[in-house]
């Protein structure tokens, strides 16, 4: 596991945004697995400058959504889908044979996480899988004591997601599943990057990277992780080595 201290939160937008810009330069039909939310949306926006300077092409990659709500539509404004329409791809006219996401309204979850697999397989696996970290220590919707052995799965949510989740929408909605990665496609990406921003993480970064490696706090895996990258800001890194 490699850990980089940014100055600021724009800082760690611009430098997240350069290490997945070089990822593409050298493989120009990458697979990339990215979070939504507001921690990564910085990077998101300084891609699409670069792309729009001609400093790094996504027309040929591949894009896999990492979660989503059960029983919420891709239209919604608080799905993955939604996020990543509006401040990604319909920004860098993405062909949508390229975009492969989870439907929170399919009558079988489980069905859908089948063909999540089969696509991520058919693709050669994940060349990045960007996730951000709650404060639960969930990672994607893997929620505390979750099997760190599976692929795409569905789950039942921690009330701690339920509460924060209701940020994503414009009115109370109800979040009782979630349908996501699982933690063995991080064991399994060539680069799994961990994004995270905010003193109000210092404590979970702290436990995540510090504590016990334990399924009970997800985002712990990321000590078992070679490969791993994790990006922080200096005030979510404040309480590293306290």
């Amino acid at each position: 596991m490699r850990i980089t201290i940014c100055e600021s939160s724009f800082d760690l937008s611009v430098q997240a945004a350069r290490f997945i810009a070089e990822l593409v330069k050298t493989n120009p039909t990458a697979t990339l697995c990215l979070a939504s939310g507001h921690t990564p949306l910085g990077a998101f926006e300084r891609l699409v400058e670069m792309a729009d300077a001609g400093l790094v092409d996504f027309s040929r990659c591949h894009f896999i959504g990492l979660d989503e709500w059960v029983g919420i539509p891709s239209s919604a404004e608080g799905s993955c889908r939604y996020f990543l329409d509006n401040y990604f791809f319909k920004k860098l006219n993405i062909p949508e044979a390229q975009l492969h996401f989870f439907d929170g309204m399919a009558t079988d979850p489980e069905a859908e996480c089948r063909k999540m697999d089969d696509v991520i397989i058919y693709l050669g696996g994940l060349d990045l899988m960007l996730v951000g970290i709650g404060l639960n220590g969930h990672i994607a919707l893997n929620e505390p004591g979750t099997p760190w052995n599976l692929h795409s799965h569905v789950g039942d949510l921690d009330e701690m997601t339920v509460t924060v989740g209701q940020k994503y929408f414009s009115g109370k909605t109800q979040l009782t599943k979630g349908i996501t990665l699982g933690l063995q496609y991080l064991r399994e990406a060539k680069l799994p990057l961990l994004m995270a921003s905010g003193e109000a993480k210092a404590p979970v970064i702290r436990q995540a990277l510090e504590g016990e490696v334990t399924e009970l706090f997800p985002a712990s895996i990321f000590q078992t992780l070679e490969q791993g990258v994790v990006m922080l800001d200096k005030a979510a890194a404040g309480r590293l080595g306290a």
